[in-house]
């Protein structure tokens, strides 16, 4: 108070130095009241008779607006006549009003020359920006080793901005040779001098071990010095230190904390962690409408991560009314940034024609660029691509590449398709140990089509030693996770008792639960359980009802089935038609009794006109597949001439097939035509030995037959 008394006593007598100091008193609120406009007065008195600090001084209140209305024209005046006169501090300040443009043109090659005026001085903060001016290029040739050697310049000083900047060449090798040790001293000596930045780089070197043995107790210690100065990265690594538990206890609500803390701060990271934690509830009550709110703020940076979420939360209606177009706009632009998920998400879209018209060969483009990159899911769908020719040429061993690609990744769609390969040998040589291999890798992460697929494998021994313990285990797996196929083998198992022992009402449970979920085979099982009343109690009704079902579905043998119960009006009122109608379905898949039976019908013109000649065709088309009946029946077509031309050679070519499977009556005509040289030459031995075969059967027309002959 007593200096400042004198102070004013002098000023008043016009003695710029005094005026100075009454300045910095009124300035600092030294020995007085702080008042920034009283202070501005008497820097203004020293500045007008030529004082360069308060020249210096009166630009800093000017370009700041403290204590007098702010005007950046006026701070560069003033600085420029402090500047003149060449006072260090004075020549930094108006490097950095060129450099910025405040109060005057922006002028990079000017804002070096006042850099370097100061900084040849010695002045350490116009040394720093002198140091970036050279490692960046602004205002002169970039020149990063003459960055370094002013950055150290300013460092020795203990100037904490250049201690860090050069801790950054040091660890980035940027202007001089890298050396992570001595990164750390100057991050250390900034840090310590409390530069949050630094602090923050600290953290890292600590977190990673760059330079020093790594810590990351000491880590968090430094993160959290910065982030308490406000650091947003320093911010965001602490979050990811609570949310992950490096160097810190694991807690979720702190991790929010800080996410919070950066994202408030503008951190398009902290921003996309932050609508994470709001999407799936992480240290935070679940709110998808805030999850989209960070996703935004963090998307309309630029995010790409961001980006290709809050394409997600618009493709799937996630805290945001489903919005198709929106989703393409934000997968494509985290696409184009060359973020693989957003690729795969766009391929995905251009597949299905979502939220943009279909368009095969771009959804391969934005596969490929995404398979490349490795990711996994993109890797597949590629591989589909080539498997089934979408959006480019079909090719099963390109497929094959990108399955195995996606399967070394631990992708069980893509395992299973890849053993899919192996066991047929589709764009790879066949192999089905390697189908084995590659069924069990999906099977062991639980994937049920493939539990089922290895189940099969062991319960046929293919690729692997036949084992239907081990295949009822896999079946089981499968089944119990909903796969009907394995549940309809399931119940097979216990049906039969193989791998397992045998359970009828255990085989019912597992052919209903398939059924009901409308897999035909396991509908047909449930049929003849009803029918048989096996496991359950006979109910013809329920067999009809099962069996139509499959029947419905295709299944060969539950048409044949249900065709015999309208025949026989077993379940349901007896209609020979609608018989016909479900023979002939199953007949024209190939199903041998069914033909047979349909062959049957047309010749007898059982709901159905007869016709001899569509009769032949049926009974053929059985024969050629083995039936004795059929080959019994075309052959007395063929000896009668009924709805074929007669042709008894043709008629022995018949008998003679379903005699050598053992059908007696075929070996009884058989003999006849021997006895008689009827379509082939007469011989007595011929005849007998097949009289004799049809008697070893019981055949008593043969037994006499035989015995005249004998």
């Amino acid at each position: 108070a007593e200096a400042a008394k004198w102070y004013r006593a002098a000023a008043e007598q016009g003695d710029a130095f005094s005026q100075y100091n009454l300045g910095w008193c009124y300035d600092n609120g030294i020995g007085v009241e702080q008042d920034a406009a009283e202070a501005v007065k008497w820097y203004r008195a020293a500045a007008e008779q030529g004082h360069a600090e308060s020249q210096n001084n009166l630009g800093l209140l000017y370009e700041k607006g403290i204590g007098v209305e702010q005007d950046a024209a006026e701070a560069v005046k003033w600085y420029r006549a402090a500047a003149e006169q060449e006072l260090a501090e004075a020549q930094n300040n108006l490097g950095l009003c060129y450099e910025k443009g405040i109060g005057v043109e922006q002028d990079a090659a000017e804002a070096v020359k006042w850099y370097c005026a100061a900084a040849e001085q010695g002045d350490a903060e116009a040394q720093n920006n002198l140091g970036q001016c050279y490692e960046k290029g602004i205002g002169v040739e970039q020149d990063a080793a003459e960055a370094v050697v002013w950055y150290c310049a300013a460092a020795e000083q203990g100037d904490a901005e250049a201690q860090n900047n050069l801790g950054l060449c040091y660890e980035k090798g940027i202007g001089v040779e890298q050396d992570a040790a001595e990164a750390v001293k100057w991050y250390r000596a900034a840090a310590e001098q409390e530069l949050a930045e630094a602090q923050n780089n600290l953290g890292l070197c600590y977190e990673k071990g760059i330079g020093v043995e790594q810590d990351a107790a000491e880590a968090v210690k430094w993160y959290r010095a910065a982030s308490e100065q406000g650091d947003a990265t320093a911010q965001f690594n602490l979050a990811l230190c609570y949310e992950k538990g490096i160097g810190v206890e694991q807690d979720a609500a702190d991790a929010v904390k800080w996410y919070r803390a950066a994202a408030e701060q503008g951190d398009a990271a902290a921003q996309n962690n932050l609508g994470l934690c709001y999407e799936k509830g992480i240290g935070v009550e679940q709110d998808a409408a805030d999850a989209v709110k960070w996703y935004r703020a963090a998307a309309e940076q630029g995010d790409a991560e961001a980006q290709a979420k809050l394409g997600c939360c618009y493709r799937n209606g996630i805290g945001v009314k489903q919005d198709a177009e929106q989703a393409v706009q934000w997968y494509r632009a985290a696409a184009e940034q060359g973020n693989a998920r957003a690729q795969n998400n766009l391929g995905a879209c251009y597949a299905k024609g979502i939220g943009v018209a279909q368009a095969a060969a771009e959804a391969v483009k934005w596969y490929r660029a995404a398979a490349e990159q490795g990711e996994a899911i993109a890797q597949l769908n590629l591989g589909l691509c080539y498997d089934r020719g979408r959006g480019v040429e079909q090719d099963e061993a390109e497929a094959a590449k990108w399955y195995r690609a996606a399967a070394e990744q631990g992708n069980t769609d893509a395992q299973f398709n890849l053993a899919l390969c192996y066991e047929f040998g589709t764009g790879v040589e066949k192999d089905v140990a390697e189908a084995v291999k590659w069924y069990r890798a999906a099977a062991e992460q639980g994937d049920a089509a493939a539990q089922n697929s290895l189940g099969v494998c062991y319960e046929d021994g293919r690729g692997v030693e036949k084992d239907v313990a081990e295949a009822v285990k896999w079946y089981r797996a499968a089944a119990e996770q909903g796969d009907a196929a394995a549940q309809n083998s399931l119940g097979v198992c216990y049906e039969d008792g193989r791998g397992v022992e045998k359970d009828a009402a255990e085989a019912v449970k597992w052919y209903r639960a398939a059924a009901e979920q409308g897999y035909a085979r396991a509908q047909f099982n449930l049929g003849l359980c009803y029918e048989y009343g096996t496991g359950v109690e006979k109910d013809a009704a329920e067999a009809v009802k099962w069996y139509r079902a499959a029947a419905e579905q295709g299944d060969a043998a539950a048409q044949y089935n249900l065709g015999v119960c309208y025949d026989d009006g077993r379940g349901v009122e007896k209609d020979a038609a609608e018989a016909v109608k479900w023979y002939r379905a199953a007949a024209e898949q190939g199903d041998v009794v069914a033909q047979m039976k349909l062959g049957k019908c047309y010749e007898k013109g059982i709901g159905v006109d007869q016709d001899a000649t569509e009769a032949v065709k049926w009974y053929r088309a059985a024969a050629e597949q083995g039936n004795t009946d059929a080959q019994f029946n075309l052959a007395l077509s063929y000896e009668d001439g009924t709805g074929v031309e007669k042709d008894v050679a043709e008629a022995v070519k018949w008998y003679r097939a379903a005699a050598e499977q053992g059908d007696a009556d075929a070996q009884f005509n058989l003999g006849v035509c021997y006895k008689d040289g009827r379509g082939v030459e007469k011989d007595k031995a011929e005849a007998v030995k097949w009289y004799r075969a049809a008697a070893e059967q019981g055949d008593e027309l043969a037994r006499r037959a035989l015995k005249r002959l004998e």
